[in-house]
């Protein structure tokens, strides 16, 4: 190996492709635009997904099932897992959770399920509990703390016509 090789071809701040200026400089004339067609007039914008006349492909694949773009995100923690994971006498809150990796990524809403057996007592912050969850830890002694959720839209907008009455 030739330690000037190392580095050859290698351009840290690529310079850009000067378009039609001279035969010279290989984009000349016509600057890659091709001779006449559409794609060599000017103000040409076609969409990302066409392909030539065929059918796009995000035409022809299927399109199945739902997405509520208002639906929240809910993410669950079972009550096994925080038995495992807090001492007693600790204080399970959002932050903590994220701490120990336990709700991890961005939700809405965090859900306490009744997985497991919790025997520590505890201090829990959540946004839901489940049934099952909620006799877990009413008979292990523990403390729950429910918070507020993500206020809906539509709550806030009839608030906001309700001050504009009054």
């Amino acid at each position: 190996m030739i330690l000037n090789d190392v580095h050859r071809g290698i351009q840290k701040n690529k310079k850009r492709k000067r378009l039609g200026r001279g035969p010279g400089s290989g984009h000349g004339k016509t600057a890659g635009r091709g001779h006449k067609g559409q794609g060599s007039r000017s103000g040409v914008s076609s969409l990302s997904i066409w392909v030539g006349g065929m059918t796009p492909l995000v035409r022809r694949v299927p399109k199945r099932g739902f997405h509520n773009q208002f639906g929240l995100e809910v993410a669950v923690v079972n009550v096994g897992q925080l038995d495992k994971a807090f001492a007693a006498g600790e204080e399970v809150t959002l932050e903590a959770l994220e701490a120990k990796n336990l709700a991890k990524g961005r939700f809405d809403l965090l859900k306490v399920l009744g997985d497991g057996e919790l025997t520590k007592k505890l201090k829990i912050h959540a946004h839901q509990f489940s049934k099952s969850a909620i006799e877990k830890i009413e008979k292990a002694g523990c403390e729950k703390v429910v918070l507020p959720g993500k206020t809906p839209v539509a709550v806030k907008q009839r608030a906001k016509r309700q001050a504009k009455k009054s």
